[in-house]
């Protein structure tokens, strides 16, 4: 558990009213991974999500006949990982460290239990994700048409 104060210096959480963070905050704690690992692979059970200090993640995703491609890359302030929030619970992509990672780290199951008894954290929160779930979306997308516009180049 940390306290309230890193994640209000996060720009993902600008605004939340204070008692959402101090919530969110039992919640969190702070995580490394050293360049090369592997954070979660897609299907597996997607039970956290993190915000971004330090390092660089990227996204990828199994493209039959492709193989493994990368989808983005992100640093620190992005948020990683939606899945946790809706079920089945399973992560819809894969995410692997490109240089280390410092980071906090939110325990879904809470995070949605703390939501469920708080309906204006609830939406906030959703709100939040939803435009992180659109932005996925949207370079998934652009990704794919480029692979496929490209057929000689490989992940």
């Amino acid at each position: 558990m940390i306290d309230e104060a890193p994640l209000a210096r996060e720009a993902f959480f600008a605004g939340m009213p204070r008692a959402a963070l101090d919530r969110l905050a039992s919640t969190a704690r702070q995580v490394e991974f050293p360049d090369g690992q592997r954070i979660f692979d897609e299907g597996g059970p997607a039970d956290r999500f993190w915000i971004l200090q330090a390092g660089m993640v990227a996204l990828d995703l199994h493209v039959p006949g492709r193989g493994s491609v990368i989808i983005e890359t992100f640093g620190p302030g992005a948020v990683l990982g939606w899945s946790w929030l809706h079920a089945p619970y399973r992560w819809r992509f894969g995410a692997v460290a490109r240089a280390p990672v410092r980071a906090l780290e939110f325990d879904g199951p809470l995070v949605r239990a703390l939501c469920a008894i708080d309906p204006a954290m609830a939406y906030e929160l959703s709100s939040r994700f939803s435009e992180i779930i659109v932005d996925r979306l949207q370079a998934t997308r652009m990704r794919l048409l480029d692979l496929y516009t490209h057929p000689a180049e490989r992940g």
